[in-house]
């Protein structure tokens, strides 16, 4: 068994859609970002990676290459399952922290956790996201960004 942590950052900036866990969220802002810059799928590859002592993102998918410019990190992450898969392992189970004063985010975190399960071929009942604010602390608290942890056992 192998446990990876990733953790993503993102602006939040007008004009742009905010995507979380491949699922878009209305709200009057989104994320800025290379990609659709979906900071829970970002930290989900980060931490999936580093459990298969794979690097980061970055180092897979890096911003200098025109072809990720925009891309939906739900196809990022199939590839990064799919690269951990033929190394032999399997996400067992998978547990997430999106930090964001708003918009409130209990209604969408059931359709997450099943597209995540989904991308990864898992079940759902192996995927848990949670939300919670910063009480109006820091950068996330002030409304400047969100921000994603996730943890991930491999077996």
């Amino acid at each position: 068994m192998r446990i990876g942590h990733g953790y993503d950052v993102h602006r939040l900036v007008e004009n742009e859609s905010l995507i979380l866990g491949g699922i878009e969220i209305p709200n009057d802002k989104g994320l800025e970002g290379y990609s659709d810059a979906d900071v829970l799928l970002h930290a989900v590859m980060d931490a999936v990676l580093g459990a298969a002592a794979l690097g980061d993102i970055g180092l897979m998918f890096p911003d200098s290459d025109p072809q990720y410019q925009g891309i939906d990190s739900s196809l990022l992450l199939k590839q990064v399952s799919e690269r951990v898969e033929k190394l032999g392992y399997c996400v067992a189970n998978l547990d997430c922290t999106i930090i964001a004063q708003k918009p409130k985010l209990a209604p969408y975190i059931p359709e997450m956790e099943q597209h995540i399960a989904d991308i990864i071929g898992i079940p759902v009942t192996n995927v848990n996201v949670k939300a919670t604010t910063e009480e109006h602390l820091g950068f996330t608290g002030r409304e400047e960004g969100i921000a994603a942890h996730a943890v991930v056992l491999l077996s």
